[in-house]
């Protein structure tokens, strides 16, 4: 009877700790949710606790397993801290593909960083992160945290999916709360997804998602947050900074913000106040002060990367950036703000997403969002913005980063959605003007002036101020094009009054024009070719956007070397469809000079999966043409 009660008890013990090795081994993953992933969440469980205004909880069990190293992204273990937020707990369990644990990792074993990387006035904005280098693959990971926090004003919004090619298998949030606080939910993009709302009363909230499988990255999709599904959660009592908050409204959040967060950030120096009236002199129109003053600012102070949020909400005091001449876009902003004030001229702190994928502040949700802050100067019945973080930015040019987007403006009377400058298709230019000339032996020498504007000047600006062998290596990049090619002179002209970039460079290729059997054949587009190509993508899922539109004009004169002949030229072509229109023609001048013009013009859009592949189509048929080669014949 004991031996059998033994045995009994060994084999329990046994089958115990080969189920434990089964819960993380990679076996236990059907191969349905291992496909196109790079990773599998095993678990994801957030358990939010709001015990009041000024005190909220978040704890967070996940379980992924990392398939490759593109997998790596999907562990996520990171947790920042400040004098109001505490991390409780923090650790972290490896185990191989068997599910065997090999490594145990405490929270002394986790990078402790600055949030500003180096600023000394932020320090007390840090955070923990893991930095694990794997021995193998797959490995599954057990990651748990607990923070603390009185910032009650910006709950974590759930997103049960947060890459692509990351199979989810579980996620779960839960929410308690009082029910005296205004708790405010908001749902985006549940549907096709498998997510199950499991609690809903007056003090809790659940919801649980199950097998959503890894979704490939689609070329031209739309944001990743605007096509995955989300939960957003607010409060109307809330507590940020040491303050406690109400607000239903924009107009009240906003006023709320500027009376508590941003009251007494914005003293300066009376010295620094003289000197700036000093600067702008006699001058009465607002705008030409402004840009004095965005000048001065451009050339003091310099920019340390802090998101909002990480280095904290409330802006540094004007009176310290003065001091020590850098800030994060809180800082910044406010400071610019602070030396318009001083000479008389209006603004407004403005919150923001910044990127340069169009991010909208969610205008029916009250709550705070945003990663950014510019600055906004009213100007009759609208706002010219400022970046107050660069020292480069013509001033009032927004460029792709904080383009066309609703945005939260702080005044004194309260907040205020509005949207930022739209850069239109026909004004996003790139106009070319110059000239080639072809030797007998078929080497290509040239001059080209490109000029950009619109949002096709903050893609151009940069390139300016980049040492030579990235100058280098960018022309020889975009003219893909060209063999052989040696880049000559490179002479920028930026006009920030107009907000133009002339890009004036001279080029030279041997062996550009192919000879073979007294002939000589070469692409006729030799500046402003479109060599990409759009990938086909079978059975599309997501839409496809184009987010910004352009025109491209080209005017150029080939100068035919002598002793050849035309034999044949390309056709003038014209394409014209819903994405855009295309046109290009050649004009015979004379038997050794010909002028080539194109047209090219795209048009921001949303369409659906299906057009995708007309799209595609359009830009092949471009492509082609754009590679349309001149036959010459020797006399």
């Amino acid at each position: 009877m004991g031996f059998k009660y033994g045995y009994l008890i060994i084999l329990l013990f046994t089958t115990f700790v080969f189920s434990q090795k089964l819960e993380y081994s990679t076996l236990s993953i059907p191969d349905s949710l291992k496909q196109n992933a790079n990773s599998v969440v095993r678990l994801n469980q957030i358990d939010i606790g709001i015990v009041s205004q000024r005190n909220m909880t978040v704890k967070t069990k996940r379980v992924v397993t990392v398939l490759n190293e593109k997998g790596l992204g999907a562990i996520d273990a990171a947790e920042s801290y400040d004098k109001r937020t505490t991390i409780k707990a923090i650790e972290a369990t490896v185990f191989d593909s068997d599910g065997k644990e090999i490594k145990k990792i405490k929270r002394k074993d986790f990078k402790d960083q600055s949030a500003a990387d180096g600023a000394t006035i932020f320090s007390d904005n840090r955070y923990l992160y893991l930095d694990y280098t794997p021995i193998q693959y797959p490995f599954t990971i057990v990651y748990d945290s607990e923070i603390e926090t009185s910032t009650t004003a910006f709950i974590p919004q759930w997103f049960p999916v947060t890459d692509y090619f990351v199979t989810v298998e579980k996620s779960v949030l839960n929410v308690n709360y009082p029910d005296n606080l205004g708790f405010r939910k908001m749902e985006f993009n549940f549907s096709n997804f498998k997510i199950k709302k499991t609690t809903d009363t007056a003090t809790q909230l659940s919801y649980i998602a199950t097998n959503i499988l890894a979704q490939k990255n689609e070329d031209y999709s739309p944001a990743f947050s605007t096509i995955f599904p989300k939960v957003m959660m607010g409060l109307e009592l809330f507590h940020l900074e040491g303050v406690d908050g109400k607000a239903k409204t924009w107009k009240e959040f906003g006023q709320w913000w500027f009376d508590e967060i941003l009251a007494g950030t914005e003293v300066i120096p009376e010295e620094t106040k003289a000197k700036m009236k000093l600067l702008v002199g006699e001058e009465k129109d607002p705008i030409k002060k402004a840009k004095l003053i965005y000048d001065y600012v451009q050339k003091k102070v310099r920019y340390v990367s802090i998101q909002e949020g990480i280095g904290g909400w409330k802006p540094m005091p004007a009176a310290d950036v003065d001091r020590l001449g850098y800030g994060d876009c809180k800082a910044l902003t406010n400071y610019t703000k602070a030396l318009l004030t001083a000479v008389d001229v209006p603004s407004y702190y403005t919150k923001l997403y910044g990127s340069n994928y169009k991010t909208d502040i969610i205008s029916d949700f009250v709550s705070q969002q945003g990663n950014h802050i510019i600055l906004a100067i009213p100007i009759g019945n609208g706002y010219t913005w400022l970046e107050c973080t660069s020292q480069d930015d013509p001033f009032g040019y927004q460029g792709t980063f904080t383009d066309d987007r609703t945005v939260l403006v702080v005044k004194p009377s309260g907040g205020e959605i509005v949207r930022t400058n739209v850069y239109h298709d026909e004004g996003n230019t790139q106009q070319d003007w110059g000239t080639y000339t072809l030797s007998t032996n078929g080497d290509l020498s040239g001059k080209i002036t490109i000029v950009s504007q619109g949002s096709q000047y903050s893609r151009k600006a940069p390139i300016q101020n980049w040492n030579p062998i990235e100058k280098e290596s960018h022309y020889k990049a975009y003219w893909d094009n060209i063999n052989n090619l040696k880049l000559g002179k490179i002479i920028f002209s930026d006009d920030k009054e107009n907000i133009k970039l002339a890009e004036n460079i001279e080029i030279n290729a041997v062996n550009y024009g192919i000879i073979s059997n007294g002939k000589m054949m070469f692409a006729v587009n030799v500046f402003n070719q479109y060599t990409g190509s759009i990938k086909r993508i079978r059975n599309r899922k997501n839409p496809f956007e184009i987010q910004r539109g352009y025109v491209d004009t080209d005017e150029i004169n080939i100068v035919l070397p002598h002793g050849f002949s035309i034999e044949f030229l390309p056709a003038n072509f014209e394409l014209n469809s819903k994405y855009g229109a295309y046109k290009t023609e050649i004009i015979k001048k004379d038997a050794s000079n010909l002028i080539y013009k194109r047209t090219l013009f795209v048009k921001k859009g949303l369409y659906s999966n299906k057009e995708y592949d007309e799209y595609r189509l359009f830009m092949e048929q471009i492509s082609k043409n754009d590679n349309a080669k001149i036959i010459l014949t020797l006399n």
